[in-house]
């Protein structure tokens, strides 16, 4: 699995060419391997939510696996929240490796020694 992130920025400019500040653009696509892939579509994992947007006190799934293999687009009006929204993405798809190994151990078993490292 791979992430894949691109920034850009792009001059706005006003009404009369005058300029008004930068907006910035954060593009990200998850590059999953076969069978990786071969797993969500399994699993139906495609609406699985991996970030999430609160509006007016209530929860909602944003980028979902299959958003993101499909590839997402952000524009944004300063640079601290593109590199916050980076970090909630970079930090979603850390949880990915844990769920494909969850579904690939459906039909055998775990076997936990204690005391138990993490």
């Amino acid at each position: 699995m791979k992430l894949v992130i691109q920034r850009r920025q792009q001059a706005k400019k006003g009404m009369l060419g005058g300029h008004k500040g930068v907006e910035f653009t954060l593009d990200y696509r998850l590059v999953l391997t076969e069978e990786e892939a071969s797993l969500v579509q399994e699993y139906k994992l495609d609406g699985y939510p991996l970030t999430w947007n609160t509006v007016e006190g209530s929860r909602f799934p944003d980028d979902t696996i299959g958003r993101m293999v499909d590839g997402r687009s952000e524009s944004l009006s300063d640079v601290t929240t593109l590199v916050n929204n980076e970090d909630v993405v970079k930090d979603a798809c850390d949880q990915l490796p844990i769920l494909f190994e969850v579904v690939r151990s459906f039909g055998g078993e775990e076997v936990i020694s204690y005391p138990r490292v993490k």
